[in-house]
């Protein structure tokens, strides 16, 4: 059966996250000890035991997700082996390394970087806009632009676009949203991601990128940017830094993994956010999620079927 591992991202962290992996088995446990190596401090700690604020402060949460993502990992893949990879925005960084792109510490050091590029360009806002279709949001956005900069920054599933750009301009996308017929709920985030206010932080990324070593894939991977596979390191290196200020195709690339013949779909890391993205696109699809022991056992009966 063709299966896809997928791989969450900013927003999946809660406290206790991997606690289970981390006191059960061995393998979890050294990656999570290689990223306080390799961080120079204990982001175990944060993941385990918080305070919520310090967890979901962008450079915390989100080598903190990657961690976790991969300590997970380590105990799933003695009982299956994906075809395709992908992750959803930080998630990304998880499937790279998952395909053997990118090595794990390498990895975590970045997206720590990374939390903190973004942090220090931050200066507008999101909102998810629910229940429009992907054209008319396209169009929306262009003339709420009119009062401040907004574009679409997740396609995430039908009816689910997150749009990301200055305060008055997602401000005025709520209001055409809800004169549209549609939903419009803000977003606690800590700035525009996946937009052109991000351009700061996508310049720092790419000169910390440049001094980074990226294999080939070993895992065939599907990139946010453009719902393709990735054909090599260098165009993966290429994407991570264009994937910043462009939106992710999730819906694409689900839709690119049923069309080539994915079957299962295994989430794995912290939540079921991806799950759940998957279901709204194909009701009946097989999808899995692995965020603590109990799942990870049932999806182990799964596999041995």
């Amino acid at each position: 059966m063709k299966t896809a591992f997928l791989f969450p991202g900013q927003g999946s962290q809660s406290i206790g996250m991997g606690t289970e992996f981390f006191g059960k088995f061995s393998k979890a446990k050294s990656i999570y000890d290689a990223a306080d190596t390799a961080l120079g401090s204990k982001i175990s700690d944060v993941c385990f035991l918080g305070p919520d604020d310090v967890l979901k402060s962008t450079e915390n949460a989100q080598p903190a997700i990657l961690t976790t993502s991969i300590a997970i990992l380590q105990e799933v893949l003695p009982f299956a082996k994906p075809d395709v990879v992908a992750g959803h925005s930080l998630g990304e960084y998880s499937a790279l390394v998952a395909a053997g792109v990118l090595d794990f510490t390498d990895a975590v050091k970045i997206v720590r970087k990374r939390g903190e590029f973004m942090k220090a360009a931050s200066g507008g806002t999101m909102a998810a806009i629910l229940m429009l279709p992907r054209d008319k949001v396209n169009q929306l956005c262009k003339d709420a632009s009119r009062v401040g900069l907004v574009a679409p920054a997740n396609y995430n599933s039908p009816g689910q676009i997150v749009v990301s750009g200055t305060k008055e301009g997602v401000e005025e996308m709520c209001k055409l949203t809800k004169g549209a017929g549609g939903k419009a709920i803000p977003l606690a985030v800590s700035g525009p991601f996946h937009s052109t206010l991000m351009t700061s932080a996508q310049e720092k990324l790419a000169a910390e990128l440049a001094n980074v070593k990226f294999n080939n894939p070993a895992t065939k991977i599907i990139a946010n940017v453009t719902a393709d596979y990735v054909k090599d390191g260098n165009t993966a290196r290429e994407l991570l830094v264009k994937q910043v200020v462009s939106s992710v195709l999730w819906e694409d690339t689900i839709c690119r993994m049923l069309k080539d013949g994915v079957e299962l779909f295994v989430e794995v890391g912290p939540g079921k956010v991806l799950s759940g993205l998957v279901r709204k696109i194909k009701k009946e699809a097989r999808v899995y999620n692995i965020d603590n022991t109990e799942t990870l056992e049932k999806f182990k009966q799964e596999a041995s079927k």
